[in-house]
């Protein structure tokens, strides 16, 4: 069957749900996926054919699509920040919004430290998007990752080896920790395995932690609703700011003297998780938009910036 006449059927099926322009990327990406192809290699060679097996994995897709599954849980796979990443129902999909924040910290980085070696940390890794991508740019940076979940970190793990970087791995409930130092990861190398404490002090400490209400679970689309990870989206109305309270406490203990802390925030909250910051005695608190033009990220510091 020639994949040209297929687009038009995989159009069609899936009208009712989604709008052209979100079907024609679920088209693209599972072309690029099955048969390494891109879009314009279908319009300079319109009678491509897929055989009856590869037909039977596109309608594979089709009917999981119709159940609003998102793409990259069906296909185990997505993109982030230019690199390849592992996904499936124990970690969320990595966002744009994500991306940018780890352009903020590399570009940071760069100005602030750039040919130092630096202890990083990440809390909340899931995928380990966030870990991974800096490790891959921040090469002489020392990188660690935490998270409550074993099924997500083993996943994280997978991603590490696929991206060739090298991230400390650490599982346990950030919520029950009272020093990141006294934290300890498991190394293998050829053959032998040892734990390792984490340092006394970070350079950058990093979190996109759980901060969806459940008041705003109605604006949530079916498709994150049903399928991505709750664990990871979700906290209590009364206590939204809980991850983001007990991470700054954790900094203010490890973050080295011009160390930095930067957050992912619900857009909703960003004058009180700055309010938090202020309180808690962080300077220098920078609270950034997105592309969307929602409050997004938090940057801050122990001590203020001085004049050079």
């Amino acid at each position: 069957m020639l994949l040209k006449s297929y687009k038009s059927t995989f159009l069609q099926e899936l009208s009712f749900l989604y709008d052209e322009k979100e079907i024609e990327s679920f088209f693209y990406i599972v072309l690029e996926s099955f048969h390494n192809k891109k879009r314009i290699d279908l319009a300079l060679n319109p009678e491509m054919e897929m055989d009856a097996v590869q037909l039977l994995r596109w309608e594979s897709v089709l009917a999981d699509l119709k159940t609003e599954k998102p793409i990259q849980y069906i296909l185990g796979e997505t993109e982030f920040y230019g690199l390849p990443f592992l996904v499936n129902e124990n970690t969320l999909i990595p966002r744009p919004e994500t991306e940018e924040l780890v352009e903020w910290i590399i570009s940071d980085n760069n100005i602030q430290h750039p040919t130092s070696n630096i202890q990083l940390l990440d809390i909340g890794t899931g995928s380990g998007c966030i870990a991974i991508s800096l490790a891959k740019n921040l090469p002489s940076a020392q990188v660690a990752a935490i998270d409550v979940s074993e099924k997500a970190l083993a996943t994280a793990h997978k991603n590490a080896e696929i991206n060739k970087v090298d991230v400390n791995f650490i599982n346990v409930d950030i919520l029950k920790v009272d020093e990141l130092s006294e934290l300890s990861f498991c190394h293998t190398e050829r053959g032998l395995s040892a734990n390792f404490q984490l340092p006394t002090s970070f350079d950058i400490i990093v979190s996109n932690p759980p901060y969806v209400r459940n008041l705003e679970k109605e604006e949530i689309k079916p498709n994150v609703l049903e399928y991505e990870p709750h664990l990871a989206l979700f906290v209590e109305d009364n206590d939204a700011l809980l991850f983001y309270r007990k991470i700054a406490e954790l900094a203010k203990k490890n973050l080295s003297e011009n160390g930095k802390l930067y957050f992912e925030i619900n857009q909703y909250l960003g004058k009180e998780t700055v309010e938090l910051l202020e309180e808690m005695g962080f300077k220098n608190i920078v609270l950034k938009k997105d592309i969307y033009g929602n409050d997004r990220m938090i940057s801050c510091k122990l001590n203020s910036e001085t004049e050079h």
